[in-house]
Formats: structure tokens, sequence, C-alpha cells
């Protein structure tokens, strides 16, 4: 089946990681801690924000929106993940194919434009302080989070339809370990210049479009710190925004080189640890980076433990 020619391949096995049997088990079992892990991070910041009272605020509500984007993104691919480590002989329809790729691609789109609003939020509160509560009122912010998983529940149609042109007989191996939408261009019987370069397009553009968003408010957000007399207000601002800045450039330094760089899906090995990183690591950090140097957010943390 794997080098049939003249049959239709509509099964899939995923290599994984590594082919060799002795790091199955181990492999499994950091991955298990890894999504455990992310899961209650995530899960967790959402309820202490849904909890606590003085969390029911703009930048928490972005928070705890793109706590809830990431946990989507892990769920999209690690359980599966999980099993295909300790079952090689797991196969998987082109419509779960296609059904994870989708799930995971709108996680991840939604993750840019909630960076790019969050980032606008940091703006309005550092750079308009006393107009912070009329600019962000709590219908913007219900529209922004709206707006950001409407987008990124309708963009990855568009390279779900694209990819069901496409026709597989050459191999039913995809040489990753989730069903990632590069590798299957490889193996397709079918000529997918015309996916790549719609997926090129629409990742360069999202990509350049939200990341300049965020360049531009903290732009403005570095020259109002700088004006600010008060050294206590100063490291205020550089410890809130210094977080957001760290997780925006691991998300979209590892997301640039795995879908704009030149060349690609060239290496196998390299655009799977780029996908590890953003699919994985990315969605444990996130809310360990946000709440870990936050005073409100360990202080709801206490009040939970303590009752």
């Amino acid at each position: 089946m794997a080098e049939e020619n003249t049959t239709l391949v509509i099964e899939f096995v995923l290599i994984g990681l590594t082919n060799l049997p002795g790091l199955q088990v181990l492999l499994f079992l950091v991955f298990l801690i890894i999504y455990l892990t992310t899961m209650a991070g995530n899960l967790g910041l959402i309820f202490l924000i849904w909890k606590d009272p003085h969390l029911h605020t703009p930048m928490y509500s972005f928070l705890g929106s793109l706590a809830f984007a990431d946990a989507c993104s892990s769920s999209s691919v690690t359980p599966k993940m999980l099993v295909n480590t300790l079952d090689k002989s797991q196969m998987m329809s082109l419509f779960e194919c296609m059904a994870q790729y989708y799930f995971f691609g709108s996680s991840a789109t939604t993750e840019c434009f909630l960076l790019v609003v969050m980032a606008y939020d940091r703006y309005a509160a550092i750079c308009s302080p006393l107009l912070y509560p009329v600019v962000m009122s709590n219908r913007l912010c219900t529209c922004l989070i709206s707006a950001s998983y409407a987008i990124g529940f309708l963009h990855p149609i568009i390279h779900v339809g694209l990819l069901s042109r496409l026709t597989f007989c050459r191999s039913n191996i995809i040489h990753h370990f989730y069903c990632e939408i590069l590798p299957l261009f490889a193996i397709s019987c079918t000529d997918p210049s015309i996916n790549a370069l719609v997926v090129f397009i629409f990742a360069a553009f999202i990509q350049a479009f939200t990341f300049t968003g965020i360049i531009v408010s903290y732009i403005c957000v570095l020259f109002a710190i700088l004006k600010k007399k008060s050294e206590k207000g100063r490291s205020k601002a550089f410890s809130t925004c210094g977080a957001h800045l760290l997780s925006v450039s691991l998300f979209y330094g590892t997301l640039f080189f795995m879908y704009v760089r030149p060349g690609s899906g060239q290496d196998q090995y390299q655009d799977k640890m780029y996908s590890l990183f953003y699919t994985i690591i990315i969605p444990l950090l996130n809310p360990f980076i946000y709440s870990l140097r936050n005073k409100e957010v360990l202080g709801a943390l206490r009040k939970i433990i303590k009752i």
C-alpha cells in the first residue's frame, strides 16, 4: 500500500518523531506529562480568570481566550501523537487528517490575531490610561475576541478545500508526527503548486499583518514607558509587556521558519522540530510565561488554594 502507484490512498501512517523502538515509551511518557501540564496550566488559568472578579478586565479576557486557543491547539495534535507513539499500526483516514489540520490551523490563526489584540490592549492601557476604560469597553473586547476566533475558524477552510483537490497514490507514509499540510504536498500525485502558493501567501500576509501590528503597538508603548517618571510604573509596564513579547517571539519565530522561509518543507527533521515547538512547547509555556511574574494571577491562585 505504501508504494502502490495505481490505487488511491485514503489512509495514512504517521511516522512520528523517531523510528527507534527504544525511545517510544520514553517519548510517550514525556509528551503525556507535557500534555497534562499544558491542559492544567491553560485550563487552570481560565478558571482563575473566571473565578476572581479582580481579573474580569479586558487584559485577562484576552489572556483567557489565548489560553483556550492554546489548549485547543495542543489537544488537536498531542492525543493522536501519544496513541501513534505506542502503536505504529494506527492508521489515519484522509478525513481525520484534514480534520486534524483544520482544528490546529484554526487554533494557530486565532492565536495570531489574539496576540495582536493583546498588543493593542497594552498600547491603550499604557499610552492612554485615563481613556482606557472607554477605549477598551466590554463590547469592543467581546468583538475583538469574536473576530479573532471567526477568522481562525474561516482561514483553514481555504486550505482544507484546496487539499480536497489533491490525490494520493505514491505513498501513504507521512514523515511527521501530525497531519501537517506541507508533508502532504510531498506525497501528492497531483501537482500541489497552487496549494503551496496559497499557503505561502496566507501565511505571509497573516504573519506580516499581525506581527506589524504588534511591533507598531510596542514601539508606541516603549516611548510611553520611557516618558514615565515613576520607576515603579516603568517596572510594572516592562514586566507586563515583557511576557507578551517573549510569547510573541517564540510563536512567530517558529511559524516564520516553518511556512515563510525560503525552501520551507525541505528538511524533514528541521520541520519536525519547528512544528514540535509551536504545537506542543509554546502552549505549555504560555500560561506560565503570563502568570509566574503576574502578581494579580498569583494572588488569585493563593486565594483559591486557601479556600
